[in-house]
């Protein structure tokens, strides 16, 4: 375990030097501006085929824009990389993304990139180096700086096509809060609570946890070294592997990283929230050095924005969290065996991830990825009803969208520079889960300004040997 000491040196040596120099890759300048004619398909390489890999990888492939050329996984030929192997036989084969764009970069036109939190940074930094289009899974990165350092590739690689993956940006949602704000019927919000409160499909450990997991056996499928990328070693454990990964600190961003991307993402956009001034933990149950607690309550205080006016973000997440919900929310499977909450409201038994946005003059509700956002209570939203302005349907999906960006067809909805600003408000939220206290943070100069701990937090640990050129732009 790193101590305190030894974090704040290394996080100051590794803040010192990352943001230098380049990445000593080669550049392909072909690629940059590579403009597939109208029948011709986009050449994708995957990286990360297996569970949520197979996933995008099919919603990709319902396109019919994408051209699989490659695909890329540290566990080839284990049960969960099979299925892609299986439907794209032709496609070549590599563990290490740095292989295979060596061996074949010239074919490969964009990159989808599904593999855990911690690994999206290397691949995404190589790929835009290399003049490929990126797709990547959210959140964008998992720590504040690897953030800071994708927006600035993303500006030195303009003719690149970025892409986040929280596919509601590209549903109804985006397109109706978008119409919405422009009306002036979302205005003046002062405060949106965040919600995802649904079972873990991680662990259920002992939060008293005094160290890792023991070293186990590594399978014969997988490359572990090569999974670990630039993260310090770890013992493999089957606990850090699959969708475990998630809940640990080293390797994932939690609930709030995985879900907060489809839940506040279209509110950051058009409320132009940036990145708030303070964030503070109200409850973490069950917290410790190594997991995200069982349950955590932040608050997110955003300033003012022009002639908007401050707004706090209110996240709960936890089976035992769910929060109080406004009048006329609606019935939501009452428990009798869940008091009432302050103000004579009852809570709902369960609340589906979401959210509820309180203006001056009107509270919303809404759910998470693309669900619309409704006006509450129901009479008021009748009251409304003519004065709601017409919402554009969508033109294509996330993973279509992308792909005709590639094709110089449409411009993507969740670009690097509107998503990275969103998961380094993640990055904050974490940042506040782990050390347990509130944090001041100045949006200027990025930096915390209550704790020289938090914000050598926010570099995270230097990378390990042979990684280090990712980290320079």
């Amino acid at each position: 375990m790193t101590t305190r000491r030894e974090f704040l040196r290394n996080a100051a040596l590794a803040s010192a030097g990352l943001a230098m120099g380049g990445i000593s890759t080669k550049m392909n300048a072909a690629s940059y501006n590579r403009v597939v004619g109208a029948n011709k398909k986009v050449n994708l390489a995957h990286i990360g085929v297996g569970n949520r890999g197979w996933e995008i990888m099919n919603d990709f492939d319902k396109t019919g824009l994408a051209n699989v050329v490659a695909l890329c996984d540290v566990d080839l030929g284990a049960e969960h990389t099979k299925k892609a192997l299986a439907k794209f036989p032709n496609a070549k084969r590599f563990r290490d993304f740095r292989e295979m764009f060596d061996k074949m970069g010239n074919e490969i036109e964009a990159v989808a990139i599904a593999t855990p939190d911690f690994a999206h940074f290397p691949a995404v930094m190589m790929a835009m180096s290399e003049g490929k289009h990126v797709y990547v899974e959210k959140p964008l990165s998992r720590t504040f700086l690897e953030s800071e350092l994708i927006m600035k590739a993303a500006r030195k690689y303009p003719k690149v096509v970025t892409q986040m993956g929280n596919q509601g940006h590209s549903e109804a949602n985006y397109f109706q809060f978008k119409a919405w704000k422009e009306a002036g019927i979302i205005k003046d919000v002062t405060a949106i609570t965040a919600h995802m409160n649904n079972p873990r499909r991680w662990h259920g450990w002992d939060p008293d946890i005094k160290k890792f997991p023991a070293a186990e056996p590594v399978p014969e499928t997988l490359d572990w070294d090569t999974w670990l990328m630039a993260r310090d070693h770890h013992d493999f454990n089957k606990d850090f592997h699959y969708g475990q990964w998630r809940c640990w600190y080293d390797f994932g961003m939690g609930a709030l990283g995985d879900w907060g991307a489809h839940i506040i993402d279209t509110a950051h956009e058009f409320l132009e929230l940036g990145l708030p001034e303070e964030v503070t933990p109200l409850r973490l149950s069950g917290h410790n050095d190594y997991f995200f607690p069982m349950s955590s309550t932040i608050e997110f205080k955003f300033p003012k924005r022009g002639k908007m006016p401050p707004v706090v973000i209110t996240w709960y997440d936890g089976l035992d969290n769910i929060p109080a919900v406004p009048d006329g929310y609606g019935v939501s499977e009452i428990d009798p065996n869940i008091p009432t909450v302050a103000g004579g409201k009852i809570q709902p038994a369960k609340l589906n991830p979401g959210k509820e946005i309180y203006s001056k003059e009107l509270t919303f509700k809404g759910g998470s990825h693309g669900s619309t956002l409704s006006i509450i209570p129901g009479e008021k939203a009748k009251e409304m009803e003519k004065k709601l302005p017409e919402v554009p349907e969508s033109p294509s999906n996330h993973f279509a969208n992308f792909l005709l960006a590639c094709q110089g067809k449409e411009k993507t909805r969740s670009p690097f520079e509107v998503s990275a600003p969103l998961s380094q408000v993640f990055c904050l939220g974490v940042a506040a889960q782990r050390l347990n206290r509130k944090i001041v943070f100045d949006r200027e100069t990025k930096r915390v300004t209550n704790d020289a701990f938090a914000d050598a937090f926010l570099t995270g640990e230097p990378p390990r040997k042979g990684w280090e050129d990712f980290y320079k732009i």
